[in-house]
This record gives C-alpha cells, structure tokens and sequence, in this order.
C-alpha cells in the first residue's frame, strides 16, 4: 500500500511511519513543513529504508500537494498535520487557523480531485483518515461520563475551535461529496520523541535539569492518557476496518490529574536517577504552582467502547509502564533535547 502522512515528522505521525514501514512494510511518503516540533531524528530508523521518502511540504500549498499526489498515487492518507500547542494557540491564534482549517480544506480538495480520477478499483480502495483531539468536546464535570463520539462539539481553545472546524470539514466533503473519510479522536498522548514544551517531557527534562516543575493552577485538570504507540495501532486499526464516514474515539481509559502525572514522574526519577541536582532528595521537592490557563478545561476523558467492540483494539501499554518507557528514553537522550528556555516555565498539555 502505498500511504501519504502529513505531519509525519511530528511526535504522533513519526510513530505511525515507524509502524507502517517497519511491520506492514507499506511505501510511506512523509509531508511535513518542519516546524519548531517536528524533528527529522524521530524518523531516522526507517529514513534509509527504499519504502520511506519525503518532502516538506506545508498542506497549505495546494499546487505542490497535487504534484505529489500524481506522482506518488497514495492508496490512504494519514492527515496529521496539526499545530497543536493550545498555549501557543493563545498567545497566536491565526496559525492555528491557517494550518489546522485551510490546511485541511486543501487536502480535502486536493484527495477529492485525485480520487474522481482513479479507476473503479483504486476509488473503492482510497482512504482520508482525519486525525483529530478530545479537546473539541470541550471539558467534563467530575461525574459526567467520558466523552462519546456522539457528543456535541464545545471547543474552549483556538486551537481545540480550529480542530472542531477541521472535522466538520471532512465530515462535509464526505456527505457532500462522497470522500472516503474517516475521523479519530483521541485522549493526551505521551512517548519517546515529544516535543519538550508537552507537559510529560517538560517535566521529566526540567526535573533532569535541577529547573522547577511548574503546574498551572493546583493540578487537579484530569487528562485521559494514551501511549503513542497503542494510538498508532489504532490509526492502523481504523483505516483498514474502519466503516467509511465513521469517526472512532481513541483512548486508554487512564484518567490522571496533573499533579498525579507529575508526582508519578518523580517517583520514576527518584528510583531510577542515583545522582540528584541541585542537593534535593526527592525530584517532588521541584514541583511548584503557577497561575492557571486561560479558559483552562478541567477534565477529558474518551470512551473508546466504539473502537474497542467494532474493530477490535484495544490499548495494551498501562501508564506505569509507559511512563517508564519514556523517563528511561529522555534520560538517555537529554543531551540532544532543546532546551525551551523562557518557555520551559509552563507546563504544556
């Protein structure tokens, strides 16, 4: 099969490259405009491999997009190109607009074009899968029942509103126009190769790095966290299985306050790290509070039984040990990690 990726060079599409070549061996071509939280590095164990190319690409340039398409003549497309950073969304609202709305409405019309030209055969074969965020529900009470793919969207961030817009637009091109599309939408991912500025490798490079662990509020917002390897095997999953039109919820049922996430972090570091910074006996001794986020959400979580009992997956990693899988990988890569600066300050979902 032969699968185009935008955002591939990204934290939650450079896993889905590694899996898609390395155990289905399909042909992968990576689009990705190398931003400040794509890194090339996270692709490097399959980069010399004869199945991997690619090209950067923002999903902006229309033109360029057809160009590959009709050289490439992709069978799915993963469209993972997303700016993501809800404080960053904030501070810059119209990026968020320009590449997460119009980005997406020009792969939609460029894959709409490329399919009305295929033959019968490759037509009934194509695949659009959108990748999309819990965030667009908006947040939960304490008590409410985790979010259903059936719930009305109610968007709090720019960033989470110019996600809403994007789905809406790939559900549009599919009753309007009979694409092949499907939808995800998925809880916090963490793992090896996350951009630092996330909160789950901020900490665990701040902590490192003997610097305060900041948390907004008193980090009791509860987030439902996912592994990103489970969550590429759903991506997997769902474009092959998935029913056309559909949209599927991915998480882990792992809900965890901030503050939990944090302490869990340290209790890591703490059995694991023989040399402490700065003198402390504890890396908790680090963890601070700081004013919270604007218009800050308070509780996602995803129910998944749609995806669990219609296509059979399910998430296999738990939280202890996936969060050890990722301090023991950014304790060994620390040296080669940006370092945030002014923005290390913040702890970023």
């Amino acid at each position: 099969m032969k699968t185009i990726v935008t955002g591939g060079a990204g934290f939650i599409g450079s896993a889905l490259v590694r899996k898609l070549i390395k155990s289905l061996e399909y042909e992968v071509m990576v689009l990705d405009s190398l931003t400040y939280a794509s890194q090339m590095d996270s692709l490097e164990e399959v980069s010399e491999s004869e199945l991997f190319s690619f090209s950067e690409t923002d999903i902006c340039d229309s033109n360029s997009l057809i160009e590959i398409y009709e050289t490439f003549q992709p069978d799915f497309v993963f469209n993972l190109a997303a700016e993501t950073h809800v404080d960053r969304s904030i501070d810059s609202p119209e990026l968020f607009l320009k590449t997460n709305i119009i980005g997406t409405f020009s792969l939609l019309e460029v894959s709409l074009k490329y399919w009305r030209h295929l033959d019968a055969t490759s037509k009934d074969k194509f695949r659009f899968l959108h990748i999309s965020t819990d965030e667009v529900f908006g947040d939960l009470k304490e008590n409410e029942p985790p979010f259903k793919e059936t719930n009305n969207y109610d968007p709090s961030s720019p960033y989470s509103a110019s996600k809403a817009s994007s789905d809406h637009l790939v559900r549009a091109w599919h009753r309007t126009y009979n694409l092949p599309v499907l939808l995800s939408n998925c809880s916090n991912n963490y793992g090896p190769f996350q951009f630092t500025e996330k909160l789950i490798p901020l900490m665990i490079v701040s902590a490192l790095r003997g610097l305060k662990l900041p948390i907004y509020g008193n980090g009791k917002q509860i987030r439902d966290w996912l592994f990103v390897d489970d969550h590429a095997d759903a991506l997997i999953k769902i474009i092959h299985e998935g029913l056309v039109g559909e949209s599927y919820n991915i998480g882990a049922s792992c809900e965890k306050t901030n503050l939990e996430v944090v302490e869990e972090i340290c209790n890591v570091l703490d059995e694991t790290q023989d040399t402490k910074p700065n003198g402390i006996k504890s890396f908790k001794e680090l963890i601070s509070f700081v004013d919270d986020r604007p218009g800050h959400d308070q509780r996602y979580a995803i129910d998944s039984s749609k995806i669990n009992k219609e296509l059979g997956w399910h998430a296999v990693e738990s939280f202890q040990s996936g969060l050890r899988k990722t301090v023991d990988w950014y304790c060994e890569a620390i040296e080669k990690l940006p370092y945030q600066g002014e923005r290390i300050g913040k702890s970023r979902e």
